[in-house]
């Protein structure tokens, strides 16, 4: 199969064709021309008002189903949502039942999506079943595929536990991805702490909660020369407390629904705007978006973590936390967080992802394997029931209107392209 992508604007910054407009021929999966204009026919082409294409997207922390809760989300949806959404690779949180806390587990994640369009790289528990008490046997899991290591969204509280979890993935040259929180002050992440917690009567998850987390986190990181990705940092005290860390080996990344909402979103009590972390203040917000332009954080996840109708339709209190993400990401950004450019989203979404994990970058040049992402930023589109390629719906933007399009993904010789 032949695609010829046409007149498409190149963002990928620190690559020679950074900017230029140009059409793009791929055949059999790889890059066979790249030129300002190609006559030649093609089994597809894709065109769009304003095309757009970076090196293809790769999210951390997206949460699977498979296995366990093949009703919230399996891993073929999985795939199917990313490739909506713009991703052609996802490093999947452990959080399944059974946890991805041994060989088998990691080999089931590759070996059940080897097949798929987009790949996967199974982040392996941290502690046994993701209980923050027993270490994983984290360098075998390593030899067998696992990219990094996590508990997901469920902190530690055990400081000597996260210590050697450090320094295990030292002597393999690997990462710990941890979500900061005390969760004895998180107050279960109902609500951030302030104006908005106070008026609705609801116990709200102070921003100290998070930063004693992350100070303990950078200490630990220093004391044992490892590496970290703090994970989803949400306040203006923890962007503050990261300033000139990524040379030391810490990396940060935010959620983009904290880039794009505040609290005040909370006002109708909508359960689907229920998430960890939670929706901080608008300082919080403003502090987060100059984070990502300085680049004191590096990525930008989707926080994907689909849920079932019967969680989230629930009085909030009761609700569970979080939301789909992968689908609405970059369109999130595009229409809520209007100051970060499309640079800067590609390098959070695309080339940062990989530094971190150690991968290879995507090499836009003749000759190299096609992985692309292609968007139009001023497109617009609806998530509804017609274009949700989720098992779940428990979406914050269902039914809205919202710009910035992701038109396609190819990798290699598997492509997927939106119609809606």
């Amino acid at each position: 199969m032949s695609i010829l992508i046409k007149n498409a604007t190149i963002i990928y910054p620190g690559n020679a064709l950074h900017n230029s407009k140009k059409d793009i021929l791929i055949k059999n999966g790889l890059i066979d021309k790249i030129a300002s204009r190609i006559t030649a026919t093609a089994s597809k082409v894709i065109e769009s008002k304003k095309l757009h294409v970076s090196p293809g997207w790769l999210d951390i922390g997206a949460t699977s189903g498979e296995p366990g809760y093949e009703h919230r989300e399996s891993l073929e949806t999985l795939s199917e949502t990313a490739a909506s959404g713009g991703y052609t690779a996802l490093a999947i949180f452990p959080n399944t039942n059974p946890v991805i806390d041994n060989r088998s587990s990691v080999q089931y994640i590759l070996n059940a999506t080897a097949s798929h369009l987009v790949d996967h790289y199974p982040i392996a528990a941290i502690s046994k079943g993701c209980k923050g008490a027993e270490i994983t046997e984290m360098i075998d899991m390593k030899k067998h595929g696992a990219i990094a290591f996590s508990d997901g969204l469920h902190s530690l509280g055990s400081s000597g536990l996260m210590m050697r979890a450090l320094d295990y993935v030292k002597s393999i040259d690997s990462l710990i991805i941890h979500h900061p929180q005390d969760t004895a002050l998180a107050n279960d992440n109902q609500i951030h702490e302030g104006k908005v917690s106070t008026e609705l009567g609801l116990k709200g998850s102070p921003n100290i909660s998070e930063l004693i987390a992350l100070d303990r986190d950078i200490q630990l990181t220093r004391y044992t020369n490892s590496k970290l990705l703090a994970y989803n940092i949400s306040t203006k005290e923890s962007v503050g407390k990261l300033k000139g860390l990524n040379k030391e080996g810490i990396s940060a990344s935010v959620s983009y629904l904290n880039l794009c909402k505040t609290d005040t979103a909370l006002y109708e009590f909508d359960s689907n705007m229920k998430t960890i972390p939670p929706l901080r203040g608008e300082e919080d917000k403003a502090a987060l978006v100059a984070g990502v332009k300085a680049s004191t954080i590096q990525l930008i996840s989707s926080n994907h973590h689909p849920l079932e109708e019967e969680a989230k339709k629930k009085e909030y209190t009761y609700a569970d936390a979080g939301a789909t993400g992968l689908q609405t990401c970059y369109s999130g950004l595009v229409t809520f967080a209007g100051e970060l450019s499309s640079d800067k989203i590609v390098r959070c979404l695309a080339i940062n992802p990989r530094k971190v994990l150690g991968l290879p970058q995507v090499h836009l040049e003749v000759g190299s394997k096609a992985e692309l992402t292609l968007f139009d930023p001023q497109q617009e589109w609806t998530l509804d029931a017609k274009t949700n390629s989720s098992k779940s719906k428990n979406s914050p933007f269902w039914n809205q209107n919202l710009q910035g399009k992701v038109i396609g993904v190819v990798n290699g010789k598997k492509s997927h392209f939106n119609n809606y």
